[in-house]
């Protein structure tokens, strides 16, 4: 029996973290859980997720700035990104830092299964 896929989700709302990695085991991933930026890059490094959901605005580090260290290490360069943010003023941002999907807050946690589905899909090709 295959393991199933791993994905890393980031946010500093914690009754938002927790209702979207309910969802998502309810989809059958795995979960690991960060509440900043800086955590999540290590958390990254640390298990190489198949996808990462991270959130844009946070504490400590934020995601545009956790997305750039994890774009410009060779160990989570390839992991896909989903961004999560309540301003579509991050949209363009996240996209062009290397993101393969943008969701506005609120957002349905079915959106939230299909894209990171999407994101693993596409960067198994």
């Amino acid at each position: 029996m295959k393991c199933p896929m791993a994905v890393l989700l980031v946010d500093d709302d914690r009754d938002l973290a927790r209702g979207a990695s309910l969802r998502l085991k309810a989809a059958g991933y795995h979960i690991h859980l960060a509440h900043d930026g800086s955590e999540g890059v290590k958390v990254a490094r640390a298990v190489h997720p198949d996808a990462i959901v991270l959130d844009v605005r946070m504490p400590v580090m934020d995601g545009l700035k956790a997305l750039n260290h994890l774009r410009h290490d060779r160990g989570t360069s390839d992991i896909p990104v989903v961004m999560l943010s309540a301003s579509l003023v991050d949209q363009q941002a996240a996209l062009d830092a290397g993101a393969r999907f943008f969701l506005t807050k609120p957002y349905q946690s079915a959106t939230l299964v299909t894209a990171v589905g999407k994101a693993i899909a596409e960067n198994q090709k």
